[in-house]
């Protein structure tokens, strides 16, 4: 026994408790712990042993902070074998989640006993892994191989019921899980119900299970394009059917090792820590505690508006929705009402909880209601003159502790704060859009910002399920200051010879969920032309870098809306198509500005934009604006579909090697624009004596 795990006996059972803060985690600790009182229970008079937890949890998968270092004995597979291999039959006593390695220890019990309310599931595919303590040879032959597909290739977990229906658990409790597990213990004693491996379950693929998994490998490789863990799942499970037990193990064993010196699965477990360390604010004042928030105002009912409108209600907040008039509310609640059917047509919600959001919701033109409000965001059109007529009209109307937080994409917060009497309660808070679907949400640190406010930002977006990043102020914050210099190297790209559907069909291959021309006909072509009216000439910049997006524009050609921009969609499908006219527009724009179009390989184009990303976030690091080099890999990933399996954009470059890096950006350099490409001073000074971006955060 160890001081995290512990032995007791009632009558004739045997308890096993572990004990280990916060999670039950199976550590070295936890697994020596396990064997130790296994082998006491072995020589004692009971007749049946039960394995639980306390806390908040069963075992919720393994210690993360022993990732990546040489493995410690006990490990995981002894303590497997201790409880198959074990005289007396031991049941597994689930609450909270069962996940990953806790899941594989439950697998090798005897029997399963769960709380209604309990989640079990293997969620290493999320880490660009596998189960691999047997968990691919284990769960299809409790669930059948479908099931098994499912569940290892998504990550998913399943609720106690489902998990009883397909067969993963043998009973669920709603009374008290202690008093339950005795009572399932003694009730298998009374029958003399004796040792049940899993392992032992007959499994053996038939003609429809191989079909199914050659359907799964096609639907797989085109929904996780790229990702190489989903694939050697597929090849694990396809062994459990066709191979005897032991043999199955060794090629989860192969195939896990393989996993682990996979550069995607180092790049996804770099995105598990990297969004832990985003939500903390360095140098914060440690007993900084969040503002209680529970009414929240939200001005303008338009997409953005209407979306964070929705985030909050769903969340379980008091909303207050504002717009101008009638008629944009009505419009308003008429999207808002219409993303939800959506979501109860598919399955997602029920229409009980539908209700139960739009409860939390009021929409009206009255400013007045948001008097009590704690936290108002400002979701307004994108012009920093109306942003400051709501601050101002906002700081006479709320309480002298309300938040005010505007969903800027780019404009200053300083100069929102400076027309307030509040200026350290004034905050960015961008959104994505859509805001009810995208997790990110760049928190902007205003030069006033306190840290309450700050850590109330933070806290409420933690709520919300948003995966939160603190930005410092600079035009465009974080992300979009980025995404310009990779919108301009793919434009230059197209102008240079390539076509739109080059350039997107280079980066999909290489793993964005959409390429840039095709995200550009998405958001909206009109969007950065009618913001580039606004602006001098100087402010512009090269006509090369926008000529062709007004072109297009200017032909009607707005993107998806009105169904052509860099392609033609199907008004039905929004299938996009390849369009002669905008071969024909991006010629006359090539002569326009002399240009003679040349050939560019898929390796220039993802070299050029994702090194354009990576150079500017040196810049954004280096200047403070980002804490974290893995703050920057964060945005990207969960805010502009840059592949998790990457790991963004700075461990992308820091994979690749720094010295590499600068050598192909100072190629650039040399034969492209070089006012494009003039290296951070950061990444240079990297290179040569070896840094990381890691300890440059």
């Amino acid at each position: 026994m160890t001081a995290s795990v512990s032995y007791t006996v009632t009558g004739q059972i045997g308890n096993i408790v572990i004990d280990s803060p916060p999670v039950n985690a199976l550590s070295r600790a936890v697994r020596q712990g396990i064997i130790e009182c296994l082998k006491v229970a072995e020589a004692d008079d009971t007749e049946v042993v039960v394995l639980r937890c306390e806390g908040r949890t069963f075992i919720a998968g393994a210690d993360i902070t022993e990732f990546g270092k040489p493995p410690q004995a006990p490990a995981l597979a002894t303590v497997l074998e201790a409880l198959e291999s074990h005289p007396k039959p031991v049941v597994a006593v689930i609450h909270g989640t069962a996940l990953g390695g806790g899941l594989e220890l439950a697998l090798c019990c005897d029997y399963r006993l769960a709380a209604a309310t309990a989640k079990v599931g293997l969620p290493e595919v999320n880490l660009g892994l596998l189960p691999g303590a047997g968990g691919t040879q284990r769960l299809p032959r409790l669930t059948g191989l479908k099931m098994a597909i499912d569940m290892i290739t998504s990550g998913r977990p399943l609720s106690a019921g489902d998990a009883q229906a397909a067969g993963i658990v043998d009973e669920v409790s709603d009374d008290d899980l202690q008093q339950a597990a005795l009572d399932f213990a003694g009730e298998l004693l009374s029958r003399g119900a004796g040792k049940r491996l899993t392992r032992d379950i007959p499994f053996q693929l038939n003609d429809d299970d191989t079909a199914l998994l050659s359907g799964a490998r096609d639907t797989i490789a085109k929904r996780l394009k790229g990702q190489t863990a989903p694939q050697r799942i597929l090849d694990c499970l396809s062994a459990a059917g066709t191979v005897p037990f032991e043999d199955g193990l060794k090629v989860e064993r192969q195939a896990f090792e393989a996993c682990m010196a996979d550069p995607q699965s180092s790049a996804l477990r770099h995105q598990f820590f990297a969004e832990r360390a985003a939500a903390k604010i360095q140098g914060m004042t440690p007993d900084t505690e969040a503002q209680a928030v529970k009414h929240v105002g939200i001005i303008g009912a338009g997409t953005m508006g209407g979306g964070i409108a929705m985030c909050f209600a769903q969340a379980g907040f008091q909303v207050t929705l504002v717009d101008q008039d009638q008629e944009g509310i009505d419009r308003g609640l008429g999207t808002i009402r219409k993303n939800y059917d959506i979501s109860v047509q598919r399955g997602r919600l029920s229409s009980d909880q539908v209700t139960g959001y739009l409860a939390n919701l009021e929409a009206t033109a009255d400013w007045q209601a948001l008097k009590g409000a704690d936290l108002i965001i400002e979701a307004v059109f994108e012009n920093l003159e109306l942003k400051q007529q709501v601050f101002q009209r906002l700081d006479e109307i709320c309480d002298a502790r309300t938040i005010l937080a505007s969903n800027t994409s780019y404009q200053s917060i300083d100069a929102l704060a400076a027309v307030t009497n509040r200026p350290e309660r004034v905050v960015g808070m961008h959104f994505f859009s859509p805001a009810n679907v995208m997790r990110l949400l760049e928190v902007v640190r205003g030069g006033a910002s306190d840290d309450t406010t700050l850590t109330t930002a933070m806290a409420v977006g933690k709520q919300i399920g948003k995966v939160c990043v603190l930005s410092g102020m600079c035009y465009g914050f974080i992300g979009n200051r980025m995404l310009r210099h990779y919108g301009r190297e793919a434009a230059l790209c197209v102008m240079e010879g390539a076509s739109p559907a080059q350039v997107d069909q280079a980066m999909e291959q290489w793993g964005m969920a959409m390429g840039p021309m095709a995200v550009g006909d998405l958001a909206g072509l009109d969007i950065g032309y009618r913001a580039r009216e606004q602006l001098s000439d100087e402010e512009k910049g090269p006509r090369i870098n926008y000529l062709l997006v007004d072109r297009l524009v200017e032909a009607g050609r707005l993107g998806q809306k009105s169904g052509a921009g860099y392609y033609r969609y199907d008004p039905e499908t929004r299938a996009r198509q390849e369009d002669p006219v905008v071969a024909d527009i991006i010629e006359a724009t090539r002569a326009e500005l002399g240009i003679t179009a040349r050939e560019l390989t898929a390796e220039e184009i993802v070299d050029r934009l994702t090194l354009a990303l990576a150079n500017e976030g040196a810049r954004i690091l280096e200047e403070g604006i980002a804490q974290r080099a893995s703050d920057i890999d964060v945005v990207y990933c969960h805010g502009y579909g840059f592949p998790r399996f990457r790991g963004g954009p700075m461990h992308a470059a820091e994979a690749r090697g720094l010295s590499s890096v600068v050598d192909r950006i100072t190629q650039f350099r040399q034969t492209l624009n070089p006012d494009n490409w003039a290296l951070a001073p950061l990444l240079e000074r990297l290179a040569s004596n070896g840094g990381s971006l890691k300890d440059a955060s």
